[in-house]
């Protein structure tokens, strides 16, 4: 077949035409987590300690917060230590795995494999509920943490923020909207972040990742007197719904911790929530920088993650302050979502797998 001139210039124009960029800004996806089946996953941690400097001392995130969403079907390690067992930070309800290697083991190595099942989540706000906790675990959700405060800046920004609303659910979705609205994910800060609220809002930069994006949002939840807490823990697998910046790869979970976020509501309970992840659809999952929430590829995330989150991920706990058991040093950690190791030379850098040599996988395990 011959084409005519202005076939051809019909066709080379077509041809020129950048077609991905057009299906990622026109074509809406699907976010729609339901309360469904329990999911099974093994989650393998392997530790290889390279710098060599006396005793050293891990301590590793468990997956160990039995829910509505997450049920434990076990634990179980291996490895060269001299001592490896469960231990915890007592007054903040949070186990970890801690081993001791003497200083004539030269590579220490360690391997924690964890068993668990984990299932969506979704709020049905036309059913409301009558929801109990315990007043001292509302308390603990409502009180200031050392990089959380909830007087000063962080109060007047809340009080702002909720101005006119009166029920906790509209404080909760006007702090939700208020957060989307004025923070952005910063695809440069290192790790998850590390949730200085106060910091954040009295120098004006609202750039960070989830563990800063969520610890906004759950400090200004407690200022006005709404429970919050932050829920640290592990992406496993690829979002259902095809949103990359939603998912991990199982075979290799270097950088996959993930910050979410919980509010407690009288008639619905405890309430998924994860501002975060909307900002970071929005800066990351087309070549564009979207800045609006309505926008056809963040709608449904936006939406879905206002009351619900993807079964796709693993919680560790919901701990602010921690201290490592048997450590050297006196800091305590802001949370705890990553390994964290000691010796001779100083603590090791978390934020740093290579160096520190550790890797982390995950793999789906047949209905049983």
């Amino acid at each position: 077949m011959t084409l005519s001139r202005r076939q051809l210039i019909h066709a080379g124009c077509a041809a020129a035409l950048p077609l991905p960029a057009l299906s990622q800004t026109q074509a809406p996806r699907r976010f729609e987590p339901q309360i469904g089946p329990w999911r099974s996953f093994e989650m393998t941690m392997d530790i290889a300690v390279a710098d060599h400097q006396g005793t050293t001392k891990l301590w590793l995130p468990l997956p160990d917060v039995e829910t509505d969403y997450q049920r434990s079907l076990g634990h179980s390690w291996s490895g060269n230590a001299s001592e490896m067992r469960l231990v915890a930070d007592a007054p903040r309800g949070v186990r970890m795995l801690y081993a001791e290697f003497p200083a004539s083991v030269t590579t220490p190595t360690l391997q924690l494999v964890s068993r668990l099942q984990t299932r969506s989540r979704a709020v049905d706000w036309h059913k409301p509920v009558r929801a109990s906790e315990d007043p001292e675990v509302l308390r603990a959700n409502l009180a200031p943490t050392e990089l959380i405060p909830v007087d000063g800046i962080v109060r007047n920004t809340a009080l702002a923020a909720t101005q006119g609303a009166r029920t906790d659910l509209d404080k909760t979705r006007a702090i939700y909207r208020w957060v989307l609205a004025n923070a952005h994910r910063e695809p440069k800060v290192r790790g998850c972040g590390t949730g200085d609220v106060r910091t954040m809002l009295e120098t004006g930069n609202l750039g960070g990742k989830c563990a800063d994006l969520n610890a906004v949002f759950v400090g200004l939840c407690r200022a006005v007197g709404v429970p919050a807490r932050d829920v640290y823990g592990l992406r496993l697998v690829p979002s259902a719904f095809g949103y990359r910046e939603l998912g991990a790869n199982p075979a290799g979970l270097k950088g996959a911790q993930h910050c979410r976020a919980e509010v407690f509501l009288k008639q619905y309970g405890w309430v998924a929530m994860d501002p975060a992840d909307v900002l970071k659809v929005m800066r990351q999952e087309t070549q564009e920088w979207i800045k609006d929430p309505s926008h056809p590829r963040v709608a449904p995330v936006n939406k879905g993650l206002f009351g619900g989150w993807e079964g796709n991920w693993v919680a560790y706990n919901t701990a602010h302050d921690l201290r490592l058991p048997g450590s050297a040093g006196k800091a305590s950690l802001p949370f705890l979502m990553y390994p964290q190791g000691e010796n001779a030379s100083g603590r090791f850098d978390e934020l740093a797998p290579d160096s520190f040599r550790y890797a982390i996988s995950a793999k789906e395990l047949a209905p049983a």
